[in-house]
């Protein structure tokens, strides 16, 4: 029976994503409290969460300056910031501690939702090109010289505009329009030996003009175009 899982599900992942949050923060006594948040915002894409980091790194450097307070030759504290600041220091690497790992906790459930959510490579490649199929019809809807001059939907000649893998059914010729839209050659011939001297307004008057199998049409409808003639 085919696996459906993704290849990452499929490999199984021995640790959950994000394991290491809490232990990085008590392990370093918070100073690398920051580090989990600047990692979920690169792998969710999250501006927010370099925030959070940016501001848990703050605090951390203003603990260790806290903390740092004067001291005589002795190693006695200096007069009130000497014995208020290791205080504060101390306070706050309490509160420090477990609020971050708190708010790990729910952090790297979000990482792994987002990990899970991430495309495969195929299917990112597919939605990347269905996008640009939608963007070269704009082009070709508003402005059809412009359309001509980048040869959208014209796969068989040579060019530096990515249409998406779009065809011109009034001008490509049947090859073109078969490979494209991933019909029987006979079927792309028909399309050629039916369209007029006008070719075909939309791609609908096409398939009530030429005989076309059924099953062909939804990919004619996602692949072809109708460029004037």
């Amino acid at each position: 029976m085919t696996d459906t899982r993704s290849p990452r599900a499929a490999r199984g992942r021995t640790w959950p994503a994000g394991w290491w949050y809490l232990p990085l923060t008590v392990l370093t006594a918070g100073l690398a409290a920051w580090a989990p948040f600047l990692h979920a915002a690169v792998v969710l894409g999250s501006t927010r969460l370099r925030w959070v980091a940016a501001a848990y790194g703050a605090v951390m450097v203003a603990l260790l300056v806290c903390a740092a307070a004067p001291v005589d030759a002795q190693g006695n504290p200096v007069g009130t910031a000497g014995d208020v600041l290791p205080v504060i220091a101390g306070m706050g690497w309490l509160l420090l501690i477990p609020v971050a790992c708190a708010h790990q906790w729910v952090l790297r459930r979000r990482v792994a939702r987002g990990r899970d959510q991430v495309p495969e490579p195929a299917i990112a490649s597919a939605l990347a090109a269905r996008d640009r199929r939608s963007t070269a019809r704009r082009i070709a809807e508003t402005d059809p010289l412009l359309a001509r001059e980048l040869r959208i939907g014209r796969p068989d000649l040579a060019r530096s505009y990515d249409d998406g893998g779009l065809v011109d059914l009034n001008s490509a010729p049947a090859e073109a329009i078969a490979r494209c839209c991933d019909i029987p050659l006979p079927a792309a011939g028909e399309i050629v030996r039916a369209r007029t001297e006008s070719g075909y307004s939309s791609v609908d008057e096409l398939l009530v003009t030429a005989t076309v199998p059924l099953p062909a049409w939804d990919r004619i409808r996602d692949r072809g175009l109708t460029l004037p003639a």
